[in-house]
């Protein structure tokens, strides 16, 4: 009786701790976003006020072109400062998980905030999406720190952190917690979904106490697709895919183009903000992230030639936004010239007579998800992120469609996933010196075994595992194996790989040499 009473008194709350983790987090990192979120609307307000009263004083233009030379050199202080608040910050993300390099949580929380409300508040077109998941992981990383947290518990904070911010932004918390898992992650281990879901979850919950429940993108529509015009969903799919590989080879040349200015890094940001005050003069609505744009755009009926000019100055202007270096995203960016593309086909298709108008603005709402799932090769995430922010769960199937052809025409021609290119031109390539020079605490990396790996179907003895790194179990679904020589890996496994912190990076990628290629088994 007393074992019995023992056993049922041994209670394990490593995942009850992950909650806990993930609901503090979450609370901090909504609060954050959340203030971060307003701020950039009120200033984005007041700046458009600005710019309507230019037009009644246009000598007031000899003012305002000095003053956002001034935000642009401000913001460029702040960057150069701290060069990880460039850019979106997933990448930053991404890389910090994966152990490619890593950033003090402080100055990349308060930096990146300011930077990115002055930036993305003074009409850049870039989005607040990528920054808010960056402020999350800082928010993570932080929340690790003063709890003495290191390894896969510091990890899991930044992860939890990361889906925290982008719930914020967008009130989507299950695409959210995807999103990190997906793209950011490469994991879907049982602590880090549980600690992100938690986390976005709370994230979310905090950010509807200041927005309200009303989705982001709420666009309501009177019917559903009919499945005879769902020859028109392959056609938005494929030219989506063209169009978002066409995207990633234009925003990864952006750094080249930019360099042709022979100004210091830093202070590119100068020449778009100038840049900006154009369309601001011109064409007001289209300044921001894209909010108002979609909305407008789902509930009017916009001719193809406005369509055709609203594509290339979004498109246009938003890459001269993101290549400056400034702090702000493209993920809002994406899903706006997205909905903008799925207008132009709509519209097209009504002209010629293969489509009723009252299905353009489903058409617009299918694009948004297409082409983010094309360039970031991600359609999991983009079908549950358009589902959520747009509040209907009506278009599920048509969604999965436009995102499947797209995702595969840009897998065709050779697409990668935006973020992960990003990332790869940020880091540095690893030098074979790293693995004797590997120093820090000992921690510990998953590694998930996919279908058609080489590493499935074969014992672990077959394999020349990479010097100081050492096979400690095999996780197969709620199994926890302890390998030894015979142990056969199969598809679905996740490895549990020990080494020292600072080489996390160079083991990853040592085993991911090993699942794509048999050379790395040993002789017979």
């Amino acid at each position: 009786m007393i074992k019995k009473d023992q056993q049922w008194l041994n209670v394990d709350f490593t995942r009850v701790g992950t909650v806990i983790t993930g609901i503090g987090v979450g609370i901090l990192a909504g609060l954050i976003v959340s203030l971060f979120r307003l701020t950039i609307e009120q200033l984005l307000n007041i700046v458009k006020v600005v710019y309507g009263s230019l037009h009644t004083n246009p000598w007031w233009l000899f003012i305002w072109i000095p003053v956002m030379g001034a935000i642009g050199w401000l913001v460029g202080q702040l960057v150069k400062t701290s060069p990880q608040i460039s850019g979106s910050g997933i990448p930053q993300v991404e890389g910090q998980l994966a152990g490619e390099f890593d950033e003090p949580w402080w100055p990349t929380l308060w930096k990146k905030w300011l930077g990115g409300v002055i930036a993305i508040g003074s009409g850049l077109m870039l989005g607040r999406e990528g920054p808010s998941i960056q402020l999350g992981a800082a928010v993570g990383q932080g929340y690790a720190q003063l709890n003495h947290q290191q390894g896969t518990k510091r990890r899991v904070a930044i992860a939890s952190g990361a889906a925290a911010g982008l719930s914020a932004a967008f009130n989507a918390p299950i695409a959210s917690t995807l999103f990190v898992l997906e793209e950011v992650y490469h994991n879907f281990s049982p602590l880090v979904w549980l600690t992100s879901l938690t986390s976005a979850v709370v994230a979310n919950f905090v950010s509807m106490a200041f927005f309200g429940q009303t989705p982001v993108l709420h666009i309501p529509y009177s019917t559903s697709l009919p499945l005879s015009y769902y020859g028109q969903l392959l056609g938005l799919g494929l030219v989506l895919g063209l169009l978002g590989r066409f995207y990633q080879a234009v925003l990864l040349r952006l750094p080249q183009w930019y360099a042709k200015l022979k100004m210091p890094r830093h202070l590119d940001g100068i020449v778009a903000l100038i840049a900006t005050i154009p369309i601001g003069w011109w064409w007001l609505d289209a300044l921001g992230g894209g909010n108002s744009v979609i909305l407008k755009l789902a509930s009017g009926q916009p001719g193809l030639t406005g369509l055709l000019l609203l594509l290339v100055v979004r498109f246009v202007w938003s890459m001269i936004a993101y290549g400056s270096g400034l702090p702000g995203g493209i993920f809002l960016p994406i899903l706006t010239i997205g909905a903008v593309i799925g207008g132009v086909y709509g519209r097209f298709m009504v002209m010629i007579g293969w489509l009723p108008s009252v299905y353009v603005v489903n058409l617009v709402i299918f694009a948004m998800a297409g082409y983010f799932a094309g360039i970031g090769k991600a359609p999991f995430t983009a079908i549950l992120l358009i589902t959520e922010m747009v509040g209907s769960l009506k278009h599920l199937m048509p969604l999965a469609v436009v995102c499947l052809v797209a995702y595969l025409t840009v897998d065709v021609l050779g697409g990668a996933p935006i973020y992960e290119s990003l990332l790869n031109r940020m880091v540095l390539p690893l030098q074979t010196w790293r693995m004797e020079q590997a120093a820090g605490y000992p921690d510990r990396i998953e590694v998930p075994i996919f279908a058609g790996s080489a590493l499935s179907g074969h014992q672990v003895r077959e394999f020349r595992w990479p010097t100081n790194a050492l096979l400690i179990g095999v996780t197969r679904g709620e199994r926890a194996i302890i390998p030894h020589g015979d142990t056969i890996l199969r598809a679905g496994d996740t490895l549990l790989i020990e080494t020292q912190h600072n080489n996390r990076a160079y083991i990853r990628r040592k085993i991911a040499e090993m699942a794509e290629t048999t050379s790395a088994r040993t002789e017979d």
